[in-house]
């Protein structure tokens, strides 16, 4: 078991540990113990199965790309290959170099962990013909299940609940197109093979449906290499709950009950729990029980997750199955007090499931927070760069932090923007909740936009904290999650504050380096320079520029004068590791934030979330840095790759014509005209890198006479 012990339910969690360890001590001679693994992943879930093998007592073998040589994975394990340059079809996506470092190291089984390989049938038919272990289902359960359309008439024979829609042949674009005015709109169009939102459109009318159906073929064919598609019925303000499965070899299935994963963005999960909220015991036991159904239908072994659409009555209808280890399996792990990690590696050397269902006991609650290297208020857009400052709670027996990241590192254009996951436990659903929300404050990070803050609000909302979910939550609530929040005078206060108590520290550690104890500067001596002083401090939050007149008092405190107030200040910091915290008086208001300098920037984080100020930069320095592109130019919102250009030197556009289609973690973004005008240059070509805000087409804007 995986010492996720917690609380109250220690005694019990630790009876059930040494009793699994005797059930997964029966041998026969159908097993094949492993004792070198390779892990073809990379990140966090890389880092995930490598600590439960360590703790097995087994070897680890990392493969890793270029960019990753020095990444953390590759530095947990006991041995690492180089497999390639930075894009995944090169490196990671190479089945053949996969293949060879298992047979140069010795590993007896390959981990794919998810995405990559993880779900690719030719790569799990070739480790069989190479009598190598795969964690993870038979190829055959990876081809019905990640064919949709197949997987569905499996299902239904199964007497699993299904969703009418196309699943045929046909693929022409006037047969989808009249299969989803049959169906009738809003309809959902898929990727047969997709997964992950990868290839996915929501399309509302029969307007749209033709440029909805060639981007999510576009996207599909980038992602799986197959552009067929199925149209389904779009159920509006669905819920989506998924099941955890297992299945060994030996025909023994259980589920570890259900999460639900309905708020996301961009048909991506952002946040997840355990179990389902506001879900009766018995829909609880039929989903579960339904879930097992598909498992068997497919001979499955593995972990497995099958998930499902949930109306507003709860009734539950399958979507698709994912024949791998979820990104969310943690809180399944929470609220059972298992590693899956384990169970995927024992059963995938022959060995019996620990438990029947009967012994699978639900305990408690459990969120995952998915932090992202993202924009929440550019439309989630993703983004990349260096970790200059990472502090994060400290994990316990309540808190995870499953992440394959340091500071110093830098979150990749190549790969998945997703940070780490942050994974707590409670009693009850408040309780995991409250958790949550305290540890989100503790996660810090400077160098990058993250989705700490939206999680944060997110978590706080009413109708979120009554367990009111569903796929529409974002969009619904758009407005309350995305708050027009003005900075205040106590924000701005805060922020002198720390500028001069960083300043003071700075003096000190200063003058201890200069080892003159005579200095008349030694704090020692005087705990202000001048402290009779008034003086202007500039900021700047967004576009806005404030001014805090600042003077200092004989007791160490200040008087500020901001927007027409004045308020009496005082304050001090204490570091602890990388983390500076400061304790401020603000007109006898007593608060505690956490503090990062980094260049002009000032970072403030407290329990409502995160602020970024920046000393304006003297006229000079503002100056050298002048040089924007025309106003009609198509300008890249991140560093990605281009995927496909439309318009060539000369042609006229009209604003909102798609000039640019950009992959960027491995999502597709279309770069529309901002302004009609004339196409005066195009400077890149297919497949170049780009960095964020590079001029992609220069456009001479036409003006309306």
């Amino acid at each position: 078991m995986s010492g996720l012990c917690r609380g109250t339910l220690t005694n019990i969690f630790k009876r059930s540990a040494i009793w699994n360890t005797v059930r997964w001590q029966h041998h026969d001679s159908e097993q094949r113990p492993i004792s070198k693994l390779l892990i073809a992943n990379r990140g966090e879930i890389a880092c995930r199965v490598m600590k439960t093998a360590r703790k097995m007592g087994i070897q680890t073998v990392a493969v890793y790309s270029d960019p990753d040589r020095n990444s953390m994975h590759v530095s947990m394990a006991d041995e690492a290959y180089n497999i390639g340059p930075a894009a995944s079809q090169q490196s990671y996506l190479r089945m053949d170099r996969v293949l060879e470092v298992c047979h140069k190291s010795g590993a007896q089984a390959i981990h794919p962990g998810y995405g990559f390989l993880s779900e690719n049938v030719e790569f799990a038919q070739l480790l069989a013909k190479e009598d190598i272990i795969f964690v993870g289902p038979p190829a055959s359960a990876i081809r019905d299940m990640g064919i949709k359309s197949t997987s569905k008439h499996i299902m239904a024979a199964a007497d699993v609940p299904i969703i009418g829609g196309y699943h045929g042949e046909e693929q022409g674009d006037d047969t989808l197109r009249e299969e989803a005015r049959k169906i009738g709109f809003p309809v959902m169009i898929k990727a047969v093979r997709g997964g992950g939102g990868k290839g996915m459109r929501i399309c509302m009318t029969e307007e749209e449906f033709d440029v909805q159906l060639e981007s999510a073929r576009r996207e599909a064919m980038k992602s799986f290499g197959d552009d067929v598609m199925l149209i389904e019925k779009f159920v509006e303000r669905p819920r989506h709950v998924e099941v955890q499965v297992f299945g060994d070899k030996h025909g023994n299935y259980v589920y570890l009950f259900e999460r639900d994963c309905s708020v996301q963005r961009r048909h991506q999960k952002i946040i997840e729990e355990a179990p389902a909220p506001g879900l009766s015991w018995e829909v609880r036991r039929s989903i579960g029980e339904a879930a097992v159904r598909a498992a068997r239908a497919v001979d499955y072994v593995g972990a497995g997750t099958v998930e499902f659409i949930m109306d507003p009555q709860h009734n539950f209808y399958f979507m698709e199955m994912n024949t791998r280890l979820q990104v969310e399996h943690p809180v399944s792990e929470m609220i059972t007090g298992t590693d899956l990690v384990e169970w995927q590696l024992r059963v995938a050397a022959g060995e019996p499931l620990p438990v029947t269902q009967d012994e699978i006991n639900l305990m408690g609650h459990s969120f995952e927070a998915r932090i992202y290297a993202e924009d929440p208020n550019n439309s989630f857009m993703p983004g990349a760069g260096p970790l200059l400052h990472l502090s994060t709670p400290s994990p316990s027996e309540d808190v995870r932090i499953e992440t394959g990241v340091r500071e110093g590192d830098e979150v990749s254009v190549h790969y998945d923007p997703m940070i780490a996951k942050l994974v707590v436990w409670g009693q009850n659903r408040d309780q995991a909740l409250n958790k949550l929300k305290a540890c989100l404050s503790e996660y810090n990070i400077v160098g990058l936009n993250t989705n700490i803050t939206f999680l944060m609000d997110l978590a706080s909302h009413p109708k979120f904290v009554e367990g009111d979910v569903h796929t529409d939550f974002i969009p619904q609530h758009y407005d309350e999650l995305f708050p027009n929040k003005p900075v205040t005078s106590k924000d701005l206060c805060e922020a002198a504050l720390a500028i001069i108590l960083n300043e003071y520290n700075e003096n000190v550690r200063r003058i201890s380096k200069s080892q003159d104890p005579t200095s008349p500067f030694a704090p020692s001596v005087i705990p202000r320079f001048n402290h009779k002083l008034t003086r202007p401090i500039a900021l700047k939050m967004g576009d806005k520029e404030h001014e805090v007149n600042v003077t200092y008092k004989k007791d160490g405190g200040f008087t500020m004068a901001v927007n027409g107030e004045t308020l009496e200040v005082s304050g001090n910091l204490v570091r602890s590791d990388n983390v500076v915290t400061m304790k401020s008086s603000i007109n006898n208001e007593v608060s505690s934030a956490r503090v990062v300098s980094e260049g002009k920037e000032l970072h403030i984080f407290t329990k409502d979330g995160s602020k970024c100020f920046t000393i304006p930069s003297a006229k000079f320095e503002a100056d050298l840095g002048s040089g924007a592109g025309a106003t009609g130019d198509a300008v890249a919102p991140m560093p990605g790759v281009i995927e496909k250009i439309f318009v060539k030197e000369g042609e006229t556009v009209n604003m909102g014509d798609p000039l640019v289609v950009m992959i960027a973690m491995k999502m597709e973004y279309v770069i529309k005209a901002a302004c009609p005008g004339v196409v005066e240059k195009v400077p890149f070509q297919v497949g170049d890198n780009v960095a964020k805000n590079t001029h992609l087409v220069k456009i001479a804007q036409t003006v309306e006479s």
